[in-house]
């Protein structure tokens, strides 16, 4: 199903695809960030952000997770994922940009965002849901993609049979909200192929 939302921010529409997904609530806006400013944005946050190489412990060995990361809000907004905890970065004026816009077809206030640096095909994450306990009961996600293209996968916790694919492109922002985080599981794959850096920013409601 496809329907057209009035935008903001000199874009005059953008195409919303609602994921049809059985206990979830999904959104594909495939091109709200046009490529110029898409590629700006790329462009200023791989060189101004405050990139991290975040470790994990498993079976008494740690090791880097595949991916460098960074974590900016509102202050005081910490946040503990995969046994890491991270404290707020103070925003800054490009992810204040991207939050205003997502905010305006989201209908959601924000107050902290995850970015993530994946630097090749060789950088990924594990099958996970985003339902950490400080965001609430029903979590919202609103994740931007910059840069490469990368294949978001998805499986339900409890029905084999139900899965989904979504090409995660260029400028495109996906939102996921209601019970989702309850019902499923998210990853970005490993990739044998050569592949361009991405960075992808999971915007969050702490509470």
């Amino acid at each position: 199903m496809r329907y057209d939302l009035f935008s903001y921010n000199n874009i005059d529409t953008t195409t919303c695809t609602f994921i049809d997904m059985p206990d979830a609530e999904v959104y594909l806006y495939s091109s709200l960030f046009m490529c110029q400013e898409a590629d700006d944005l790329f462009d200023t946050l791989k060189n101004n952000i405050s990139w991290q190489q975040q470790q994990i412990k498993l079976y008494g060995q740690v090791h880097d997770i595949p991916r460098l990361t960074a974590w900016y809000g509102e202050q005081n907004k910490t946040y503990v994922y995969s046994g890491i905890k991270v404290h707020s970065s103070p925003w800054n004026a490009e992810l204040l940009r991207i939050r205003e816009k997502i905010e305006n077809v989201s209908e959601i206030k924000f107050n902290s965002v995850l970015l993530n640096l994946y630097r090749s095909g060789s950088d990924s994450v594990s099958w996970h849901s985003d339902d950490e306990p400080e965001l609430g009961q029903n979590p919202v996600i609103g994740s931007v993609s910059l840069g490469e293209t990368r294949q978001f996968q998805m499986k339900h916790k409890f029905n084999r049979d139900e899965k989904q694919k979504i090409m995660l492109e260029h400028g495109s922002y996906l939102l996921m909200k209601g019970e989702t985080q309850h019902h499923w599981l998210h990853q970005i794959q490993k990739s044998k192929k050569i592949m361009g850096e991405r960075i992808n920013l999971t915007f969050r409601v702490i509470k």
